[in-house]
């Protein structure tokens, strides 16, 4: 890609509130299909850290630079932080519309700024969050990819982006309705749950944006009840629920498992619902040797 950027115009700085709306501009340029508009809470959500990092890093907050241009527009971001106890960084998120010399200068200054940790990790593999599907898009953010393995990192597949569109006609709903539905909070959204008698055996955790676009944020089975139809079921329930309260698509991240006959059955359940490979993610790490 064309770079049009040259590094004596630009300047890398923190982060100001008048940058919101080049910032998410920057982050939309890289959506994915199904992946939510950025708005306003979702930046600040990010701004206070990923959610698989929320407990381990409570009193850290990401560092956010902005590379700017000779107007101070924003051409990139990155989010960063680092643990010194530990002497452990990871890079949360970058935005630079695949621009490679951007990209350059804005891992540059991260790594500058995180200098005295012996590891980095990078996308670091998660559920879908505010700002992404919880991974880098291997081939849809290829210029990105070569950025950091460019900078030292070493990185590999951990998951995969679905995406389906559900039917212009109302999903239909299960003949008989298997799973107990309860408001979720974090994620907001709904928790399906199907029990053996009182125990839990099957669960999928589902959300619907203003936008229309679904995620399908958990499913699972204990190993104990799987091969009865109860994966079938479970998402049957819950793409009618996506689909009466206004989805149009709906999303799905899934980690990388060893090819067993449960896993098979996991792809062919997916296949059957209508989801399609989007993506390969990857997440990225970096060791050195620091003083």
């Amino acid at each position: 890609m064309a770079s049009f950027l040259s590094p004596s115009s630009t300047t890398v700085r923190p982060y100001r509130t008048e940058d919101e709306a080049g910032v998410r501009a920057l982050i939309d340029a890289d959506r994915m299909p199904g992946q939510r508009r950025c708005t306003k809470q979702k930046l600040a959500a990010a701004r206070r850290g990923p959610p698989a990092l929320a407990d381990w890093a409570a009193q850290e907050r990401p560092r956010i630079s902005v590379l700017s241009d000779a107007a101070d527009h924003p051409r990139g971001v990155i989010a960063f932080l680092s643990w010194p106890d530990i002497r452990t960084g990871v890079i949360c998120w970058a935005y630079a519309r695949e621009d490679l010399p951007a990209l350059r200068a804005l891992l540059g200054h991260a790594l500058a700024e995180l200098a005295r940790c012996r590891q980095i990790d990078a996308f670091v593999g998660a559920p879908p969050g505010p700002l992404g599907p919880g991974g880098l898009p291997r081939l849809r953010r290829a210029t990105t990819h070569e950025a950091l393995l460019e900078a030292g990192f070493t990185g590999h597949r951990q998951g995969a982006y679905l995406h389906c569109t559900l039917p212009g006609e109302p999903w239909p709903a299960p003949a008989k309705l298997v799973a107990d539905v309860f408001p979720c909070e974090c994620p907001p959204g709904h928790r399906l749950i199907i029990r053996d008698g009182a125990e839990p055996v099957a669960e999928a955790v589902v959300s619907v944006g203003p936008d229309r676009t679904a995620t399908v944020y958990w499913i699972e089975i204990r190993p104990t009840h799987r091969g009865r139809g109860l994966g079938r079921k479970l998402l049957g329930q819950a793409f009618a629920l996506l689909a009466e309260q206004g989805a149009v698509e709906v999303a799905l991240v899934i980690d990388d498992m060893p090819p067993t006959s449960e896993s098979e059955a996991a792809s062919r359940l997916f296949d059957s619902f209508g989801f399609s490979l989007v993506d390969e993610l990857w997440t990225y790490q970096r060791r050195h040797t620091c003083p």
